[in-house]
């Protein structure tokens, strides 16, 4: 996972700053929008994973990123993997992941201003 991370660093170059927020999503969001920037989340699904396998309130978390989205005072991009679309899986740990990465993908595009779904690198505009 770091490699990944210092992967996704270097394709983004010294002009992003990074914040990494295993969990406090929400407090990093309240702390850090702001209307001169833009602040890219990747990737939900990878933090609902850190609620999940912490064994953390995630319906809770959810209410609270809600929250802090609905009071950014600048833009908010979230970026998040589909991974309902295929077959359930045989496992009870990785069909409880997938139904809480669809409600939490449900809940944000419920408040999102604009939903975008990428296949194969093409945007289709859901909302």
């Amino acid at each position: 996972m770091e490699e990944r991370i210092a992967r996704h660093k270097a394709e983004r170059g010294p002009a992003w700053t990074s914040l990494e927020a295993p969990l406090a999503l929400a407090e990093t969001i309240a702390n850090h929008a702001a209307p001169d920037r833009v602040l890219v989340v990747d990737c939900l699904t990878l933090w609902a994973t850190n609620l999940m396998l912490g064994e953390h309130d995630s319906e809770a978390a959810f209410g609270a990123l809600a929250l802090a989205l609905r009071a950014a005072s600048g833009p908010v991009i979230l970026v998040s993997n589909e991974v309902g679309m295929g077959i359930v899986p045989d496992n009870a740990l990785a069909r409880a992941f997938r139904d809480l990465a669809g409600r939490l993908n449900q809940k944000v595009a419920a408040i999102a201003d604009e939903v975008q779904f990428v296949a194969a690198g093409l945007p289709l505009r859901m909302k």
